[in-house]
């Protein structure tokens, strides 16, 4: 229940919820993210040197084979970590540099295809492959987490919560087209 980085007194100023579909970077000492997840995952990075941080929250790993078209989906997590790490390293963070925390990706539901699971491993890869450093995790079961990150400084506290305030799975209507450009390195 405590940061894994010792935390000052103060608060921060100011909360901001990450929701599905998201990525948002910052520097600001005073900034706090804040996330709840089911089968969802949550990537928190991390560039010390910079003092630059970040948080995503995808949904689903990536499209299925057979989806139509090629319109980009901000719910899937191979837009949303590209995403992230874009956001970061135009705000003057260093790939090089960059740690990973990992949240998420219960199966909280028994009844319904291992979502959870699937999501946690292409995170897992995700990182392997960019070369990013993975420092903590805290993945699987079954049990819904809510995740707060203070991104200038990388401390990060994750716990347990009930599963009914775990976000629903299912994505939330999104305009048809996307809000900017991604680069793929």
């Amino acid at each position: 229940m405590s940061f894994e980085t010792p935390v000052s007194a103060s608060p921060p100023a100011e909360r901001v919820t990450v929701m599905q579909g998201q990525a948002l970077a910052s520097s600001s000492p005073t900034i706090e993210y804040s996330t709840v997840l089911g089968s969802c995952v949550a990537t928190c990075l991390y560039d010390p040197e910079n003092h630059i941080g970040g948080m995503n929250h995808f949904l689903l790993s990536e499209p299925p084979a057979n989806a139509p078209g090629t319109r980009i989906d901000e719910h899937y997590g191979v837009y949303l970590m590209e995403l992230l790490v874009n956001e970061m390293l135009g705000r003057g963070a260093r790939k090089s540099a960059l740690r990973a925390h990992l949240y998420g990706g219960a199966n909280v539901n028994r009844n319904m295809m291992r979502i959870g699971s699937m999501n946690a491993e292409f995170a897992r890869e995700f990182l392997r492959r960019e070369g990013i450093l993975l420092m903590r995790e805290d993945l699987g079961g079954t049990s819904a987490r809510r995740v707060d990150f203070r991104p200038a400084s990388g401390q990060v506290r994750c716990r347990t919560v009930e599963d009914r305030f775990a976000p629903p799975v299912q994505p939330t209507p999104r305009p048809a087209v996307a809000r900017g450009d991604v680069e793929l390195f």
